[in-house]
């Protein structure tokens, strides 16, 4: 009998960009693959640089969290510290957005070392929004990024300037794809493109998300039958 299959969700641990400017994990691309998993008896751990509680963005919850999403934002509370997790113990990673990952998971020591490990095994991973920034330091045993020659999408430029954000980010997350060697695609801003290559998932921006999740549970079901 094959154990469960067991779901890694990395979290944002960036919750301020500055005094004017508070961000964090954009709610809902967090609560909708998370609930779908654990409904389908998927094994969830949530990890986050920091552990413990981690930060959502306000403008994502508008003043109040939705009831079908309370479970979820509660399983933010305690997050598990990324260094000690075991990411190869599971069959999937994924990266919700929020711009907060720009800012930490972009640039975390740890994701870099363990992704390229991940992808070689052939384990799924998926991002969505501005999740993709997690994957932008992997770099192959080969010495190319992790991203080269992948499609993929995620937040365009386009809907970059529309969140008053482009002065304060690190970097446009379409622009550092491209530079990567990834073949980027995209929708008009506001439409849900998702984008499967191999057992890389991609998602463009919130709207995206449920389709996202649909293509990560399809593409862990398709490894698993693999598997038997």
């Amino acid at each position: 009998m094959i154990a469960r299959q067991q779901v890694l969700i990395i979290v944002t641990s960036f919750g301020r960009i500055d005094e004017r400017h508070v961000t964090g994990l954009w709610l809902e691309e967090f609560a909708i693959p998370y609930l779908a998993l654990t409904a389908a008896g998927y094994g969830v751990t949530i990890g986050s640089p920091a552990g413990g509680r981690a930060p959502v963005d306000p403008q994502s919850v508008a003043g109040h969290i939705p009831p079908a999403w309370q479970a979820a934002a509660g399983a933010l509370a305690a997050t598990k510290k990324l260094d000690v997790l075991r990411v190869a113990d599971y069959d999937a990673i994924i990266f919700p957005g929020g711009h907060g990952p720009m800012f930490d998971l972009a640039t975390n020591r740890h994701l870099a070392g363990v992704l390229p490990q991940f992808a070689a095994a052939g384990k799924v991973i998926g991002a969505v929004c501005h999740g993709p920034a997690a994957l932008v330091s992997a770099v192959m045993p080969d010495g190319k990024p992790l991203l080269a020659g992948k499609r993929v999408t995620a937040f365009t430029n386009e809907e970059e300037t529309t969140t008053h954000l482009q002065a304060v980010v690190p970097f446009f997350l379409e622009t550092r794809l491209k530079a990567l060697g990834a073949e980027f695609s995209k929708s008009a801003p506001g439409v849900g493109q998702v984008v499967v290559d191999g057992n890389l998932v991609t998602g463009q921006n919130k709207q995206a998300c449920d389709r996202f999740t649909q293509a990560v549970l399809t593409v862990l079901a398709n490894r698993a039958k693999l598997r038997r």
